[in-house]
């Protein structure tokens, strides 16, 4: 017996709007703002695994863990899907893109800036 993998979030619709964005953005950072958190994502990144064998290295309970996964199950970053009794965890690359886009998007903003700054440093002064 297999089940779909279980999606959170906004609504696809809402994500494409500055609202919906800035959202989906807030809550990648949430999520990756627990250690906890960005080490299961870490682990997930080297492949799937079962939301026991997750827990198993980390200091908290299963019960803990599950809210964990929750948290980054609505912030896109990782999706689950259940097979019998196991349910198991996968990492989501596109919640990771948004943060991923993000942070290019301030990097071209600032290195823009540098560059008009060398620019005006670089200009013979005019007395």
């Amino acid at each position: 017996m297999s089940a779909a993998p279980r999606r959170h979030g906004p609504p696809a619709g809402r994500q494409g709007s500055p609202a919906g964005r800035r959202a989906s953005i807030d809550r990648v950072f949430h999520a990756l703002g627990d250690a906890t958190r960005r080490a299961i994502v870490e682990r997930l990144s080297e492949g799937p695994i079962s939301v026991s064998q997750l827990s198993a290295p980390l200091a908290i309970t299963l019960a803990a863990v599950v809210q964990h996964l929750q948290v980054l199950e609505e912030s896109g970053l990782v999706r689950t899907q259940k097979l019998g009794r196991v349910r198991t965890c996968h990492i989501e690359p596109r919640g990771l893109a948004v943060a991923e886009q993000w942070v290019a998007d301030r990097r071209a903003l600032w290195e823009g800036r540098f560059d008009r700054l060398r620019d005006l440093l670089a200009e013979p002064e005019q007395l």
